[in-house]
């Protein structure tokens, strides 16, 4: 992981969540979920070398690119922060997150626990989300059930997850993913909170606060 430092923008009203898992917790299904049940949020799309699995489209899933065209954009410090894991790279486009939080929309990135570091530390303001599963076995159940990886991949995923588990004490929110629908209702409740804060509601409803104080 390298760092990148964009400028950072004179106000921003939208809220950026990070939500950060082991591969195989459920994270991409809750998001894709929650983003379709709550208005104004929206996810960034990242940039991806590695290639497009089973049903994954370029633009709506990732952004599919080369190793020389991802590189060629890290060298023109296009992302907000970028990582690799395993032998492929991921970037995020700090231009796109930076203007949905301009215009009011909450965005969510999709990143492990180092591009959570990266973020956190460019934005402290960012609320951050950890997602673990109920047992390490449901979660190798789960990474064999794609059906897709042999025995040698799925042993490295579960070293890697237990690696990435070990970091939720940095998130400040944290959603076991047993039940689908009750994880579902927990982002939920969080993204409506984030809302409710003074801040939020003063950048919102400024004139009617003005108006009931006059």
């Amino acid at each position: 992981m390298r760092l990148n430092h964009p400028a950072m923008p004179v106000s921003l009203q939208g809220t950026l969540y990070i939500i950060a898992a082991p591969s195989g917790a459920g994270k991409t299904s809750l998001v894709s979920q929650l983003v379709q049940t709550i208005p104004q949020l929206t996810v960034s799309i990242s940039h991806t070398t590695r290639p497009p699995r089973p049903a994954e489209v370029n633009g709506v899933n990732y952004h599919f690119v080369s190793v020389d065209t991802f590189q060629t954009m890290l060298m023109n410090k296009t992302f907000f922060e970028y990582a690799q894991v395993f032998d492929n790279f991921y970037g995020t486009s700090k231009q796109t997150v930076f203007e949905q939080l301009q215009q009011g929309i909450d965005v969510i990135l999709e990143i492990d626990w180092q591009g959570a570091q990266t973020v956190r530390a460019l934005m402290p303001e960012a609320v951050s989300i950890f997602i673990l599963p109920p047992s390490r076995d449901i979660l190798e159940q789960r990474l064999r059930g794609r059906g897709q990886d042999t025995e040698a991949i799925i042993q490295r995923r579960m070293q890697a997850a237990i690696e990435e588990m070990s970091h939720y004490p940095e998130f400040d929110y944290v959603v076991i993913n047993d039940n689908f629908e009750q994880a579902l209702q927990d982002l939920q409740a969080i993204i409506h909170s984030q809302r409710l804060t003074r801040p939020r509601q003063q950048a919102k409803h400024g004139q009617l606060f003005a108006k009931l104080l006059a």
